[in-house]
């Protein structure tokens, strides 16, 4: 597997961000910063999540999109969208229930403006673990088979905090 990278674009407040590679906990401090901070931007008006070069995501990853549909949704009333060609990937998303938070787009989407890596956030291995920890209860969150899905392992993740 490929080692993975957020890439991003903004123009006149439409954020997009491509995933490429194999996606996991290594990046979450780093995306949910970013996406924390870009929805509190004055000129937001939405976020395209772009799966298409994406090889691998892990539930950390994908928890934290789950995240941002709900913070986008409470913030904007919208739903972000997510271009998944990948049928794999486009699998695990609706396994997630993310076809009821999200706009899932099979299609490629271009971008036209410059892509852009986003810098790796490195925080305390405590840090971290909150954060997957809120990842997970968001995916949780989503659906009974979710919440079924990651019961012990957001347990364990409690104990050890």
């Amino acid at each position: 597997m490929l080692s993975g990278k957020i890439l991003f674009a903004e123009q006149t407040g439409t954020y997009v961000l491509k995933f490429v590679g194999d996606v996991r906990l290594t990046l979450c401090s780093t995306l949910d910063q970013f996406l924390a901070t870009t929805l509190e931007h004055d000129d937001f008006k939405s976020v395209i999540i772009d799966l298409t070069e994406t090889t691998g995501i892990d539930s950390t990853s994908l928890g934290l999109l789950a995240k941002l549909s709900v913070r986008l949704k409470r913030r904007h009333q919208q739903r972000p969208t997510i271009v998944s060609t990948n049928e794999d990937i486009t699998r695990v998303l609706l396994s997630m229930g993310f076809d009821k938070v999200f706009i899932l787009i099979q299609d490629c989407v271009a971008c036209s403006s410059e892509l852009q890596e986003l810098d790796l956030l490195l925080e305390s291995e405590e840090r971290v673990r909150e954060r997957v920890l809120e990842a997970h209860r968001a995916l949780m969150d989503l659906n009974d088979n979710n919440r079924e899905a990651f019961r012990d392992l957001v347990r364990s993740l409690e104990s050890d905090l």
